[in-house]
């Protein structure tokens, strides 16, 4: 079984994407010019290709918040839960720059430091600010970011430039003012706070005046969006052409998070997140207009570590109160390894026809094959390099006869309910089963008698072949052996089917 890597450049789309689909690092590196490229490629948020190589870590220092959305309910929080807006530790800015420090010694990988609550950081503007000089000082090497919701944006665009920031991520779930009242019941704004729609119109406003102000100053913009079926899922297309027009750099389209436990208005309203069909079908439908990130993990405000792990609590307080660090042997260590690091993504780009694959097995008869989607366990580097039993989430691949793309993450550790909701007779494996639903194939490092039984008996080919292989060529491989012995018809699910008629 042949396979061969192409070393130029993808076919580009009409829609100024390759061929597949906007969904990998490549494509939202290869038409970039050079000083962009810099300023992404270790920044695991911005690029699918440096999540797995390097860490990011928040710290929460902005507990106040100037609007209220139906998903959010800041004071809930658990260990075992990840979720926007949940912290363990609220810290001041000297508490946050102490931790910062602690973790850059202990966790090599760690580039970009960003606040992201457990509030809005521009509604608590001297916390925030206050933490970004005294890194600026201490830690120029760390990259650092900030999340905002755009209210209090265009007021603070001078300040975050007088902190070097390059990237910020602005949350925009709506440019109508009538859906915009859906999910805001109001907004803190001079003073008053502000009900329904008038207050969405003035957010709305607000969010892309500081976007256009943002990008004029060559400040790179990720635009997240919380996809909320039957409220805005219809009209985030809109909400991409948008933010793309006004200059933004990524689009992010995450799943609603709304579980009744957690408190929040959607939650005990019984509102829904999206299937997985139906998020996959709305970002490729967003992909013609704008970049899309897949690799998300709707981080905590306080998390830690590489993107789809929290080291958070090896890192509270006290720990870090009892650290006893050689900072200058620990900075020696850490640029050793982001220059190591570095080398070698570029050596994969360079490699991997930056990452667009192509299976010369498959002949020209074949190129109508349906394309397979494929669960991965990995615990990073961009390999296959975890137990199936191990895994925490699992990382979604879609394979065709013309390219391997990545697709989205797929946690199963679910959400701690805690109490008696905990433990509903369904086993962890089922539950694991379940979340996989749609895959045709895992691949993982090792497996045990009893998942790969399960997993067969649901249609999902367990495969342990291909450890410590480079995860996409596996893929490609593994992709071209199932078309080789012939791949079933297969039924699109009801989501799919809705969301992309």
């Amino acid at each position: 079984m042949e396979l061969k890597v192409l070393g130029q450049e993808p076919a580009q789309s009409e829609g100024g994407c390759s061929s597949s689909g906007c969904g990998g690092s490549s494509d939202q590196m290869s038409h970039l010019p050079e000083a962009i490229r810099k300023k992404v490629q270790d920044h695991p948020c911005y690029s699918e290709e440096a999540h797995h190589h390097f860490a990011r870590m928040h710290v929460a220092v902005a507990p106040a918040c100037n609007i209220q959305c139906h998903y959010c309910n800041r004071k809930y929080d658990c260990a075992n839960e990840s979720r926007p807006g949940v912290v363990s530790e609220l810290l001041t800015p000297d508490q946050a720059v102490k931790k910062v420090m602690a973790v850059a010694a202990n966790i090599p990988q760690m580039t970009v430091l960003g606040i992201a609550g457990p509030g809005d950081p521009l509604a608590n503007p001297e916390r925030t600010f206050e933490t970004f000089q005294q890194l600026t000082e201490k830690a120029p090497d760390i990259k650092l970011c900030v999340s905002t919701n755009g209210l209090a944006l265009p007021a603070q665009v001078d300040e975050l430039c007088k902190h070097n920031i390059d990237h910020v991520t602005i949350t925009i779930n709506c440019v109508d003012p009538e859906i915009g009242a859906r999910i805001y019941p109001w907004v803190f704004w001079n003073n008053r706070r502000i009900k329904g729609k008038k207050g969405a119109k003035i957010l709305i406003e607000q969010q892309q005046k500081g976007l256009e102000m943002l990008t004029e100053r060559g400040i790179l913009v990720k635009v997240n969006s919380v996809m909320i079926p039957g409220v805005n899922d219809e009209h985030l297309e809109e909400v991409s052409k948008v933010v793309k027009a006004k200059g933004a750099f990524l689009h992010n389209v995450m799943p609603l998070i709304a579980e009744a436990e957690h408190g929040t208005f959607y939650g005990v309203m019984g509102q829904r997140g999206p299937a997985h069909e139906e998020l996959q079908a709305l970002q490729d439908k967003c992909a013609g207009d704008m970049n899309m990130m897949r690799h998300c993990r709707q981080c905590r405000a306080d998390a830690v570590g590489m993107l789809g792990e929290d080291r958070g609590d090896e890192f509270t307080m006290d720990k870090v109160d009892d650290m006893h660090i050689d900072y200058e042997a620990a900075m020696e260590k850490r640029a050793e390894y982001q220059a190591a690091a570095l080398a070698n993504l570029e050596a994969q780009r360079k490699n991997s026809g930056e990452g667009f694959v192509v299976l010369s097995s498959i002949s020209k008869a074949k190129k109508e094959t349906r394309p397979v989607l494929m669960a991965v366990a990995s615990s990073g580097g961009g390999v296959i390099n975890q137990h199936f039993g191990h895994a925490k989430e699992f990382l979604i691949y879609e394979a065709s006869p013309t390219d391997v793309r990545f697709i989205s993450h797929r946690k199963v550790d679910l959400y701690c309910a805690g109490g008696d909701s905990c433990g509903d007779g369904e086993s962890v494996l089922q539950k694991t089963i379940r979340t996989l639903e749609g895959c045709e194939a895992v691949l993982c490092s090792k497996i045990g008698y009893e998942p790969w039984e399960q997993l067969e008996e649901a249609g999902i080919e367990p495969n342990g072949e291909h450890a410590m292989e480079p995860i996409e060529d596996a893929v490609a491989v593994v992709y071209a052996e199932m078309v080789e012995k012939g791949l079933p018809e297969r039924v699109e699910s009801q989501a799919t089917v809705q969301i992309g008629a």
